[in-house]
Order: C-alpha cells, then structure tokens, then sequence
C-alpha cells in the first residue's frame, strides 16, 4: 500500500500546491515499485523504449514534449491492463561528451594526447558518473513512469557486448567494409560524420568563374606560369565554382559529351593555374550543358560526385586539405586555413588575369549539426556499413505496413532518404565510445575482425597486431536500442516478452539519424520489426514559431515552469497543443491557464469530498436519476469513448482537449452548479442520490485524466473515501461502462444551450443581475423545455416561461436569441436596440453559415471519411443538422426583428 496522502476533506487546503506535493508522490510510486515491469505470461505486453538523451544534455522542452507524450501512452496502457515497460536510458554522445572533457583538460593547460587514451578515458568516465545522471534526475521531475530499475547506458556493458556482436556480424556478411571514400569531416570536431549529421543551410555565397588554359595553345606550356594569361592565340576553359580553393586538387575538367561548344577539347590537356600541373579535358554524362558554363571541375578527392566521375575515368585523387581544413599537398599554400587560402587563391588569380567574374550565388552550405562548423568533404579511409541490401529490406517493411508510421506522410519521407542513402560511414576519429573491433598485422597488414580481444594475426599468426585507433558512430550503438536493452545477444525473457517493442515516440528530425537504423538493425539481427507503431511529432517553437535557440535567448527551462506552475501544467499545455508530425507553438501563458485547470479539479474535488456522506462508488438506480445527471453521465460516456478512439489513432492533443472541455465545462462549470440545491436538499435520499453520482464521475474523470496529470490526479484519488491502492494501477474507464441516455441528454442539451445563449446576451446588453425578465420560448418540443423551467429560471435569471410552439404575435422590443432547438424572447423594450439586433443576428448567421460550410467540405472530403473513425464522422453529421437548424432559427428570428 502507498504511504497515507489522505489529509481528511476537512484538512484539504483551499488551492492545491504542487510544489508541496509531486516530489512527495513521486517518491510514493518509485517506493512502491509501480513502474517496474516484469515479464507476465496473464498480460498483453507494452513497450517503449526512451530515445535516450546525452549524458551531456539537459532537460530542456523537446524533452519534455517527448518525455510527456510517452509517460501518456505508458500510463494510459498500464491502466488498461497490460505489462507496460518504459524502458529509460542515456546515450555516451561520443563527440559532445569528449568536447566537454577536453574543454575541461584545456581550462587544466592540459589535453586528451598529454595525458594518453587510457588516462583520457578515466576522465571521461569519471565526468560521465559526476554529470551524466542529472537529466534521467530532470525527466523525473515530469512524472515519467520509466522502469528506472533496467535503466541502460549505451556503453554499459550488455550494450557493448551487442554493439561488438552486431559489427562482427556485419563484417561476417560483408556488410561492413573498410575503404577509401568521400566523407564529411568537421575540422572543429576532427572527425568523419555521416551524411545524416550534416545540416545544409542556405547560405549567400559566390560564384567564382575562373580561366584554365589548354596546354599547346598559343604557346602554353606549364613551365609559363605567369605568362599565358594574355598569350596571343591562347584558348581557355572557363569553370565556375563555389569553392575556389579545391582548384589545387583539381583531376580534370569535365564537359557533356553531347556539347558541341566543347566537342574539339575533349582529350586535349589543360594547365592548371598556380599548380603547374597538366590535367586532361573527359567527356562525362554527369556535367549539365545548361548549368553555369557546360566546364566542372573536377576534384575527386573533395565532393562526392567528382569522387564518382574520378572513379570512372581513373583520375587519381589529390587530398590537399588535413582534418583540421588547413591546406596541404606540396604548394605554396601549405599551411593556410581553408578560407585563408581561399582569399589568396582568387588574388593571385586575379592578378595572372584569370579570374574573369564573380557573381552572387545562394546556396545549401554542410554544417556540423553538433558545433554548426562548416563540413569539408573529402577521400579518407572509414569503416562503413554496405546500405543498398539493408535499405531494401526496410523499405519493403515500411512501404507493405510491417511498421505503421504516424503521420503515414513519412512514409514517404522514409522512402525517399532510404533510396538514395549513400553507405553509412561508422568510423568517428575520437577516444570516447566503442572502439572498432579491428586489429591491423604489422607483418602482413592484414585486418583481423573479433567479438574476443585477439592476440595473434587471424591470418599468419603474428602477436605484432594493432588495434583500430578510432571509435564507432555514436548512432551505430543507439541503432540497437530496441534489442540491445531488452538484453540480446542473449535470449533473455524480458527480449522473447517485450520485442517487438510497441511504439517509438520521437520528433520527425531524427527519422533518419535513428529511426532508419533502428529498423534496418532490427530486421538484420533480430529478423523482425524493432516497433510496430512509430509516432512522429514536431519541434516545440516560441510563440511567433522561431526554432528555440541559446542565440536567440528564446529557449524555456521547463524545471523553472514546474517549480512555477508544476508539472501538470507544463505537461497538459504540451500535450493539448499536439498534433502528430506537426510543429507547435508554446505559449508561457497557457501554463498559468492549465495550472488554473489543477486549480478548478482540485477545488470541484475538495467540494465534492466536503460533501459527501456516501463512501462507494456505486450509481443509484435509474429511476432515481435526474435529468441532469442521465446529461453528466451520457456525457461521461461520450467523453471516455472520444479519448478511447482518439488514443487509438494516437491524436494525444485530441484526448486531452476532450476531457478538459468535458472535466471544465460539464461536470464544473454545469453539473456542479446544478446539483448543489439537491445537496442541501433535506431529503436523505435525494442527497446521497446526488452525491453517488457525483463520486462515479469524479473517480472516473481522475482516472480518465491520470495518464495526462499524473500528480493532481493521484494526490485526489489518495482522499476518496474507501481508495484502493495508487491510481495507476486502476483500470482505465470503458465507456460501455458507463450508462448513457441520449435522449434525455439531448432534452438538457436543448435546456443548457438556452441557459447559455440567454446569459450571453444578457451580458452584451448588460441587463443587471437583479433584473429578471420573463421569458417566451418557441419550439417544436415543447415537452424539453417544460421540463427545464426550475433550471432555467435560477441559471439565466428569468422570473416567469411561457413555453409555445408559436412565436409571440407582436415582437417589437423583444430580444431574440435562437438555438438549435429553440428560438427565445426576452421583453427587453428599454434596452434593445432593433439596427443592433439584426446586425447581430446577421453576424451570428454569418458565423453559422462558415461553420456550416467547414462541416460540409469535411463530410465530401473523400480522405476524411475514409480514414475518421466512425464516431468522429457521426460527430460531424450532428454538427451539420444542429448548424443546418441553427441558421434557419436565426433567419426567422431576423425577420422577425
């Protein structure tokens, strides 16, 4: 049982405190065990796996976004019975977690080469154990329900042991090679990345046209360097690049074997400028005659589709760049940083007469998308995963619906990166993550590939081996998330239960960092899907949907929004804000709304349980119902039954909308204010009538709400009369459970549209409380409103009803509001003012008439109807007749005005 929270209604203080009360219940859940999953041959299982955060990283709001949207699913599954496992852990973030260490050798006057890789990596551990837990202590503060007791680490030990498994495997297979290819490399991170790690941003920039002259003309040779530029009868080709300064890596130029501008050159040999060197002119298919000036340049060795053509027509590659981008390879140049060389490349260009135009140009520029520093490719030498066979197999699972994706639109996405997915480079050149299993021969300089540390040469048999100086992918370790956690290689019971895991919750950002991987490594190791479902959601932006940023000082804390407003509010202002793969905006402001939400629950709560005499949750007959409690509790039911179907389709934001509208306005704002004349009532069985009622809602809304707002709810539930155990464990509301009369809701909707539009109007004409004027309703169902008048007459301050299924024969000075069901007049002669009123009346019809129009384009949306679920639909064809009545109940109150 959970530590005693009951305080007794009469010690319940007058506002709910989060502060006083999360770190408190929180602790009661990890006391008691409740996250903890097992394996359970009586229950369906229910898995998610935590993207996991860097051990570097610190609670920020796409975290909690995320965090919150699986804690929801978790809970939401656990309460309808299954064995739910949220699986937590941290990723080692191999760049980011050596920058911070050496960042802190260098604030020592030290570094990582200084003290050597073992001692290195001592630091980085010890900074790992200092640093590393403070996110998982960040995401407790949201409520996350994770099974903190099988946490994992991406280099804890079982992790390890699958990551070397899951290599030598590949390599086994030939999936895994090792060669020479175009890279991208950071010079600030000093290391490969794959094409998934660089952002390519917009960027103005230029167009430099330089001249290359072809060697023989005019009596150009390579040994007039300086001279040719205005030799008389000398020909030139002129090219035009982006980035001048790989000119010295130049292997060719290369012109469409279809120009006829070009034709005569091909075969011919060109010098190249400041280099001296010779370079011949090829034919290839992938140069566009239309674009810039029919000539590119080719530097094999420095852009991928140059390092294509070079392959083709056997062009040696001329690396001229070191990992750090300074310039290298034998010219006078050597020594200068990238850019620096650039300015004096094009000076001396332009001093030999050589480069003729430069122009604006606007382009996509690689950055690192971990330090934004601007990528170089280049030829290196990298360990890389074989993608064609791996992306066939993935796509085939996606695209015939082994894995559903929601939003289905990325699906398309999916498609569209795995067709084209170039060989994943894996080898990272840092100290800090899994080292690659590969020892090298220094007697025949074979590679010896290993799931156990070698001593010998697999292939003569020399002890003079080497192993691999350089570390895996940080991306590659995370790509077996699913399974490696769940305990593979080995055959535990928790991997044969719980995989495949059952939905991945993360931003549409990561789909091809993470998402691609985890299912092509999936379906090659395990042979099956790592998921069934994937849930894509957007990026959190500020409110005029900027992207948060430390440069744009527009970022949130969100442990500075719990300690404001607690973590309920911060997490239903996500959540009702969600819609699956799109962005959203967070406004500050709905936070002190959705803290204003706990408030209103609370104090529903403290009244109720301040009222109640009754300690079991049983409804009372039917025929001991009034008709607003067969309205609450048909409301009820439809309410359960929208978040139900809105949960299956996954639409988070949809539910939570669903049962703050009901929980505020219905059973608050309504129910409440109606039912508490009958619990002052005298009569002994018409109070506990009410307040059996009243209890079955409460406890069903709690539990309704409880995957939403963990705490609140669980904090009331702890003060119910006659509690069982934590809320979490409780079953999950059913709405065939719940007794519904749509008849008699349908009659007090007619009555509480009545109530509302005349207190609306009341308002906008400001007709004093005091005034109580009488009321005449017209309607075709007289026998709904007769049995309203107690209703109406205290909620819209009206003395005397007259209810007809005729309109008054004379109605000049009467106010007229219509409804769906009804049209209504208030003798009102001293206040109304008759332009006003039929301007209004237009307005409202206008209103209607666009809503109208909404509903209709929905219903002939052939998309809508095909994928909305049924109810959804139904919804909407009541809407359309509610509007359909409306609009002709205020034409006839217009003409009449």
């Amino acid at each position: 049982m959970p530590q005693d929270f009951n305080l007794g209604a009469d010690a319940l203080p007058k506002q709910y405190s989060p502060k006083d009360a999360e770190s408190r219940i929180y602790q009661m859940w990890l006391d008691g065990g409740y996250f903890h999953a097992r394996v359970n041959p009586d229950k369906k299982p229910f898995c998610i796996v935590i993207p996991p955060p860097n051990v570097t990283g610190q609670l920020h709001l796409g975290h909690a976004f995320d965090e919150t949207l699986q804690d929801v699913l978790t809970r939401f599954k656990r309460m309808q019975g299954f064995e739910a496992l949220w699986l937590p852990g941290t990723d080692h973030a191999g760049i980011a977690t050596q920058a911070k260490v050496e960042e802190q050798l260098r604030s020592e006057g030290t570094s990582r080469h200084e003290l050597g890789r073992e001692k290195f990596l001592e630091r980085v551990w010890a900074w790992k154990e200092k640093y590393g837990s403070k996110i998982v202590e960040q995401i407790k503060k949201l409520g996350a329900s994770c099974d903190w007791e099988r946490e994992r680490f991406t280099m804890d030990e079982g992790c390890s042991h699958a990551v070397r498994e899951v290599f030598v495997n590949l390599y086994e297979k030939g999936l895994i090679y090792k060669g020479s290819r175009i890279i991208n490399l950071c010079p600030k991170c000093a290391t490969a990345l794959s094409d998934a790690e660089v952002d390519h941003i917009e960027e103005d920039g230029h167009f430099w046209h330089l001249r290359y002259p072809v060697y023989g003309s005019g009596g150009v040779s390579s040994d007039n360097a300086t001279d040719y530029a205005n030799a008389p009868g000398a020909e030139f080709v002129t090219v035009a690049t982006t980035r001048p300064e790989t000119m010295l890596g130049d292997s060719a130029v290369a012109v469409n074997p279809e120009d006829e501008r070009y034709t005569h050159l091909v075969g011919k040999t060109l010098v190249l400028p400041l280099t001296n060197r010779k370079i011949p002119v090829i034919a290839d298919e992938y140069v566009d005659r239309e674009f810039g000036t029919g000539c590119v340049k080719i530097t094999p060795a420095h852009d991928p589709n140059d390092f294509e053509v070079g392959k083709r027509h056997s062009l040696p590659e001329i690396l001229i760049l070191t990992p750090t981008a300074v310039v290298t390879g034998g010219t006078r140049y050597d020594g200068l940083p990238r850019f620096d060389a650039r300015k004096q490349i094009l000076a001396d260009l332009e001093a030999q007469g050589l480069l003729i135009k430069t122009e604006e140009h606007r382009h996509a520029v690689g950055h690192c998308s971990r330090c934004n520093e601007t990528v170089e490719p280049m030829v290196s030498e990298q360990w890389f995963v074989k993608m064609e066979p791996l992306a066939a197999k993935s796509l085939d699972c996606v695209d015939n619906g082994g894995i559903k994706f929601v939003p289905e639109r990325f699906v398309k996405t999916f498609d569209n990166w795995m067709n084209s997915a170039r060989d994943w480079c894996i080898s990272r050149q840092l100290w800090w993550g899994h080292r690659i299993p590969a020892w090298y021969c220094e007697k025949c300089g074979k590679i010896t590939v290993s799931r156990e540390d070698p001593t010998e040469c697999s292939h003569c048999g020399s002890h003079e081996i080497k192993q691999d100086e350089d570390v895996l992918d940080t991306w590659f370790s995370s790509a077996l998330w699913p399974f490696s956690t769940l305990g593979w290689p080995e055959k535990t019971p928790e991997l044969e239960y719980f995989y495949p895991t059952s939905v991945l919750v993360t931003g549409y950002d990561i789909l091809f960092f993470w998402v691609a991987r985890m299912i092509f490594s999936g379906l090659e190791q395990m042979g099956e899907r790592p998921f069934e479902t994937v849930l894509f959601h957007g990026l959190i932006r500020d409110e005029q949907g900027r992207k948060m940023s430390k440069s744009l000082g527009n970022g949130v804390d969100p442990l500075e929004v719990i300690d404001e407003y607690g973590a309920d509010a911060l997490r239903f202002n996500i959540i009702t804000g969600n819609s699956p793969g799109n962005d959203m905006r967070y406004f500050p402001a709905r936070c002190e709304a959705m803290r204003n939400f706990a408030n209103k629950i609370w104090n529903a709560s403290r009244f109720v349980l301040l009222n109640l005499t009754v300690s079991d949750v049983t409804l009372p007959p039917e025929s001991e119902l009034r008709a607003e409690d067969k309205w609450i509790l048909t409301k009820l039911h439809d309410t359960i039954a929208e978040v139900l179907t809105n949960f299956d389709v996954l639409e988070l934001g949809i539910a939570a909308n669903s049962l703050y509208d009901f929980i505020w306005t219905g059973f608050c704002d309504w129910y409440i204010e109606l039912v508490k004349p009958r619990l002052m009532s005298e009569d002994a069985a018409e109070k506990q009538s009410c307040e059996r009622v009243l209890l079955y809602v409460l406890t069903h809304l709690l539990k309704a709400l409880h995957p939403f707002m963990p705490f609140i709810t669980e904090y009331v539930w702890q003060q119910l009369p006659a509690v069982d155990g934590v809320i979490m464990t409780q079953e999950y509301p059913e709405a065939d459970k719940i007794p519904r009369f749509p008849e008699d809701a349908r009659r007090f909707d007619a009555v509480r549209d009545a109530i509302s539009a005349i207190r609306t109007r009341r308002a906008e004409m400001n007709v004093p409380q005091k005034m109580q004027p009488s009321l005449l309703i017209e309607t075709n169902s007289p026998e709904d409103f007769t049995a309203g008048i107690a209703q109406i007459k205290k909620l819209a301050g009206i003395s005397e009803i007259t209810v007809s299924s005729t309109a008054p024969s004379e109605t000049a000075g009467y106010a007229v509001i219509a409804t769906a069901a009804a049209k209504l007049y208030l003798p009102l002669a001293e206040l109304v003012d008759l332009a006003e009123e039929r301007a209004r009346l237009s307005r409202e019809i206008a209103a209607a008439e666009k809503n109208l129009a909404g509903v209709e384009g929905k219903l002939s949306n052939e998309q809508f109807m095909s994928k909305a679920p049924d109810s959804v639909v139904q919804k909407e064809r009541d809407r359309l007749a509610e509007l359909t009545t409306l609009i002709e109940n205020l034409k006839s109150a217009l003409s009449r005005t």
